[in-house]
């Protein structure tokens, strides 16, 4: 079989209520999604949402590299179609793992196939500001099965460390912090911050300094009672080998959209792993779609609750049958396949592009 079609979109997905990180506050996400059909009628789907100042790339960018790059995979098999796109990887890392994904699920990716079923614990982020919020929104997540909680910081090293304060009270023990700073402190604040907070209950720290700067997050490191994680610096083997070697970093935090497949995600958590380090997965940005193929990577290599939650903040999802959730866990039934709805997608489009011959089917699988 080969490639017989491609059609790329871009959606607007609104969240249920704004999403606040250190650098920019989402109220929607905008995925793109590539849709690929081969010449025997199947159909499969994968997506990758560009966060605007988390990295270098741009959504322009991520869209001008898929409609440039996907009228070279007509008439190519699988593997070629895949090799094709990789070659040219760091060109548009979101963008190329968004058509990748959707290659690997057309050819039915043996990390897809589920033979037993799986229950991944995921996190939730605290979002409010205030003494009494925190303590009426702490109630409700360990309500609904949470025990894992992600606590931004990085605009005030003062206010941000009373309002952990708050949350560690609240929480009492009863649940786990990551805190995440999103690149957004200096050397010497993330380090007076490290100084001033309670160490009790917090699992890591995440991302204190900017994503180019070891020799800071380094520093932030050596000088925390609380294990670092790095994030935006891990795309590849050589980065987390890297990490590896500063002391103080236990954790590396991986996402699908930054290594380009299924396969090479699943290489990335063993090299972490193998090198005496914890891996964390996942990314909040993502949709539905995202956190499923982050959830079947998840389920054989990670330990720890996931972070592939962006579905939850949506206000509507991309499956015709949502992904199974429950009591603070994403619950994959052996043998699970999602169906994408049409008319969500189609109602969610505010950019297409199509090459080569498509169909209407609407599967998000290869049958």
């Amino acid at each position: 079989m080969s490639i017989a079609g491609v059609t790329v979109r871009r959606l607007r997905l609104p969240l249920t209520e704004p999403y606040r990180l250190s650098y920019q506050t989402f109220r929607e996400f905008e995925p793109f999604v590539v849709e690929i059909a081969d010449t025997e009628g199947r159909v499969a789907f994968g997506d990758g949402h560009v966060s605007p100042g988390s990295s270098a790339e741009t959504r322009e960018g991520a869209w001008a590299h898929l409609c440039e790059r996907m009228p070279h995979l007509i008439g190519l098999p699988i593997p070629d179609a895949k090799a094709c796109m990789l070659a040219d990887f760091t060109s548009s890392r979101v963008a190329t793992t968004t058509a990748v994904t959707a290659l690997e699920v057309l050819e039915d990716h043996p990390c897809l196939r589920l033979d037993r079923p799986h229950r991944l614990p995921l996190l939730t982020p605290i979002g409010a500001l205030d003494e009494r919020g925190i303590e009426a929104e702490v109630a409700a997540a360990l309500g609904t099965g949470f025990t894992t909680f992600k606590v931004k910081v990085g605009k005030d090293v003062d206010q941000d460390a009373e309002r952990l304060g708050w949350i560690q009270q609240a929480a009492a023990g009863r649940a786990e912090l990551r805190v995440d700073a999103n690149r957004a402190f200096s050397r010497d604040d993330a380090i007076r911050f490290v100084r001033r907070i309670d160490p009790e209950g917090i699992m890591l720290f995440e991302q204190p300094c900017d994503a180019s700067a070891w020799d800071e997050n380094a520093a932030v490191a050596a000088a925390s009672d609380i294990p670092v994680m790095l994030d935006e610096p891990i795309c590849d083997l050589a980065d987390i080998e890297r990490a590896a070697s500063i002391p103080g970093v236990a954790f590396c935090k991986l996402k699908l959209k930054r290594f380009g497949s299924l396969d090479r995600l699943a290489e990335g958590i063993r090299h972490v792993q193998s090198h005496g380090m914890e891996a964390v997965l996942g990314d909040g940005l993502g949709s539905d779609l995202h956190a499923w193929l982050e959830a079947c990577v998840a389920a054989c290599s990670i330990r720890n609750a996931g972070e592939f939650n962006g579905f939850l903040k949506m206000t509507g999802r991309m499956f015709q049958a949502p992904l199974p959730f429950d009591h603070g866990s994403l619950g994959l039934p052996a043998g699970f396949r999602p169906v994408i709805d049409p008319a969500l997608v189609a109602a969610a489009t505010t950019a297409e592009a199509t090459f080569g011959e498509t169909t209407t089917k609407r599967t998000a699988h290869a049958p």
